[in-house]
């Protein structure tokens, strides 16, 4: 497979809820991890950022979600993900997204989460996020349901072009 174009704000593929998917080892849910794998590495190549991405990005509405955290960090595919925990804290940040490269979005989100998933071989597994991997689970897990970053802005005036962004922040 390719890298796949990713969809962007606006495309109404990325407000639906995805399906969950029956077999974690079939050559479909195969097909769709190595494309969601390849896409990232594609938009971090274009781009020079990009940790995760889910499968209503590329028009798949499953949910499965790849992660490749930088610095030999958590990487990998989670099908089925879902947020078992928590944690009563929360964090305030500013969130980007693939669908929307060049919008930045101020969110409040759960400092720590524990997600259950399955791997690409069917395995059951556990992990405990907190810090960025917390925060990239939790909007790459918002995707399967129809949520966008957009949706949790914490005011009105949580938006910024990324380049006023930046222009901001190398203060």
């Amino acid at each position: 497979m390719a890298a796949r174009e990713i969809r962007q704000l606006g495309n109404q593929v990325l407000w639906k809820k995805s399906e969950t998917v029956c077999d974690a080892v079939s050559s479909e849910t195969a097909s769709i991890i190595r494309d969601l794998d390849e896409t990232l590495a594609e938009f971090r190549r274009v781009h020079g950022f990009g940790r995760g991405i889910a499968a209503p990005q590329i028009g798949a509405l499953k949910r499965i979600i790849f992660v490749r955290m930088p610095d030999g960090g958590f990487c990998g595919p989670l099908v089925n993900p879902e947020i078992v925990w928590r944690d009563e804290r929360s964090i305030e940040l500013w969130d980007a997204c693939f669908s929307f490269p060049d919008l930045m979005v101020k969110v409040s989100r759960a400092a720590a989460v524990e997600v259950r998933y399955m791997d690409e071989k069917g395995r059951s597994r556990v992990i405990k996020a907190d810090g960025d991997l917390s925060e990239l689970l939790q909007h790459e897990i918002d995707h399967l349901d129809g949520v966008l970053a957009i949706d949790h802005a914490v005011s009105r005036h949580a938006f910024a072009t990324r380049v006023e962004w930046q222009r901001q922040n190398r203060r």
